[in-house]
This record gives C-alpha cells, structure tokens and sequence, in this order.
C-alpha cells in the first residue's frame, strides 16, 4: 500500500512540474480578431503565466479576480506577464471583452477560439495554468482552490531566483 501510495504521489508531482516542454505552435487571436502563433505573444525577457479560462467558469473567473490583486507586485518583482486566454466560443466570445472591462483585468487577452492551443497543449477543463519561461512549459496546474495563487507566487520566486 505505500508503495502504491509514493508511486501516486511522485506521478502527481511530475504532471505539476512539466520537464521543460517546448510551447507549442498554435493559433491564436486577439479580442480584435487579429491572429498570431502564441510563441509571438510570450516573450523570452520574462516569465509568462498563460492561464485558460471562460466567461461561464465561476472557478476561472474567481482565479483571475484573485490574481488581480497580486498582478502588479508580481509584474515588478516576478517581470511577469498574464496571458489570459479564453477558450469561449463564437456565441460566447462577444462577452469577454465587456467581462474583461468590467473587472478591470490588466492581462494579455486572447481567444483559442478555434482550440488548436488547446489540443496542442493537451487539457481538457479550464482553469488550466501554464507558466512559460524561455518559451518552455515548466509548470502546470488544473482547476482552482481559493489560495492556489500563493503557491503560484512561490513558483515565480523560484523562477526568477527570488
């Protein structure tokens, strides 16, 4: 039984941390309908959280709102960027600008509208958290608990050798 139970935990800690992983190459667009590769949106002078989320997800939104409050003292001691990309569909998609003024969200605000960032990065449920750092994956996170954004902050201190 313990045996089973370490074999569990050390699984689970290497799904967390990714080993990493180049980010892939997928399009995505700006609320303005722009398009672009995401590796043009992440840039390689800082740490990148690239959090997916939707407008109907109470969890993503409440995530976000949390993270808000951290943002700008992360930006200065972290040099970290949000991207928040929505994964909101056609008929969705016209709320998230609105949504996104509303709650005063400073981040980089972009849509997997057609998914292709999503099945290249393989998830299924949103929240879903990467951070990016030189345009590699070296952490993951799914769903949302309130507090989850400190353990987040310990991943950028550890980043940026904080």
């Amino acid at each position: 039984m313990r045996i089973l139970a370490t074999f569990f935990l050390l699984f689970s800690a290497g799904a967390v941390f990714a080993q990493n992983d180049q980010l892939p190459t997928a399009q995505v667009f700006t609320i303005e309908g722009q398009s672009g590769d995401i590796s043009s949106f992440v840039k390689t002078d800082k740490i990148t959280i690239l959090n997916f989320w939707a407008t109907w997800c109470s969890p993503c939104k409440k995530e976000l709102d949390n993270i808000a409050e951290l943002y700008g003292d992360w930006q200065k001691e972290y040099n970290v960027e949000l991207i928040a990309c929505t994964i909101d569909d056609a008929r969705s998609l016209t709320k998230v600008g609105p949504m996104v003024q509303a709650k005063g969200w400073e981040y980089v605000i972009l849509s997997d509208r057609n998914e292709d960032l999503r099945r290249a990065l393989n998830f299924q449920n949103v929240p879903y958290t990467f951070v990016i750092k030189d345009k590699k994956i070296v952490y993951t996170h799914s769903g949302y608990v309130e507090g989850a954004e400190y353990e987040l902050e310990e991943v950028l201190k550890k980043l940026s050798g904080k």
